[in-house]
C-alpha cells in the first residue's frame, strides 16, 4: 500500500535520497503499522514527539491503511 508521509525539522534526514521533497510516497505493507514504517526507514521512535495521521493525532501504533497521510514531528524548543 502507498502513504505519504512529511517528516519535518530534524526527521527529515531520514528520508530516503532518491524520494525527492517532502511530502513523499513510501510503500509498505498492508495492515503495518506507523512504527514499522518508521522501523522500514530507520527513524528512531524516541525521535518522534508528535505523529498525525490524516490530520489526526495518532500513536506508533496504529495501523495504516492504503492513501493514509502522515505528519512526523521531532521535539523542539524555543525560547
Amino acid at each position: 500500500m502507498k502513504i505519504e508521509i512529511n517528516l519535518f525539522a530534524t526527521l527529515a534526514r531520514y528520508k530516503p535520497a532518491d524520494l525527492g521533497q517532502n511530502p513523499w510516497a513510501l510503500i509498505c505493507d498492508e495492515g503495518a503499522t506507523i512504527q514499522a514504517l518508521f522501523e522500514q526507514i530507520g527513524l528512531p521512535l524516541q525521535e518522534v514527539k508528535l505523529i498525525f495521521l490524516n490530520g489526526v493525532h495518532a500513536q506508533a501504533d496504529n495501523v495504516l491503511h492504503d492513501g493514509d497521510r502522515l505528519g512526523v514531528f521531532p521535539p523542539v524548543g524555543g525560547g
